[in-house]
């Protein structure tokens, strides 16, 4: 019998563990945290005293962050992502938080908290299975092309589980349900600077 696995983030050379993290901080270590979900996901949960760039838009401030900082996202994926594009610019000392805020949170550490928003994770299954369902509907009582629908789909959510990338995540996250006023980039990457 095959043993049941529950979904894990792609490992990193350089992971942290909530636990881990939690002893840094209560241990004055001067550790920054940058969380790059989208605005949305941040305000409506996230490490207190982290902040918030975007995975979409640190590829065009990834020279300006200079020094170690902790990366986190919902599940570790992006967070890892994140931590291939600040490397390609020469960024050291990068760890990304194991799990993401999914661990963080499920190990009891302190989070502040906003507004109830959809994960994007969820958004996006959310979509796919609403885009698949009406195709699958059009087909059956219109026309037999709508299946071609469900294909696409189906296609795309194949390429981001082999690739890791996203286009239906990618283009959610642009949406203004995303998109929260009180993420300021240029703040974060001040806060980022400064030691």
């Amino acid at each position: 019998m095959a043993d049941t696995q529950t979904a894990t983030p792609t490992p990193t050379r350089s992971g942290i563990g909530p636990d881990e993290l939690a002893e840094l901080r209560a241990a004055g270590s001067e550790i920054r945290i940058l969380d790059v979900r989208t605005p949305g996901e941040f305000e409506t949960v996230h490490i207190r005293g982290s902040y918030n760039i975007p995975l979409d838009k640190l590829g065009e401030h990834a020279s300006e962050i200079d020094h170690e900082i902790i990366l986190v996202c919902q599940s570790g994926n992006r967070a890892t992502r994140a931590e291939e594009i600040l490397e390609k610019n020469g960024v050291e000392g990068l760890r990304v938080l194991r799990g993401g805020m999914a661990s963080w949170i499920g190990a009891g550490q302190p989070v502040e908290r906003g507004a109830n928003r959809i994960s994007l994770e969820r958004q996006v299954r959310i979509a796919a299975g609403t885009l698949v369902a009406i195709g699958a509907v059009l087909a059956l009582v219109v026309n037999p092309l709508w299946a071609l629908l469900p294909l696409f789909v189906g296609s795309g959510l194949v390429f981001a589980g082999v690739t890791d990338t996203c286009g239906m995540a990618m283009v959610l996250a642009k949406l203004p349900y995303n998109r929260a006023t009180t993420c300021s980039v240029d703040s974060a990457l001040d806060a980022l600077k400064s030691r």
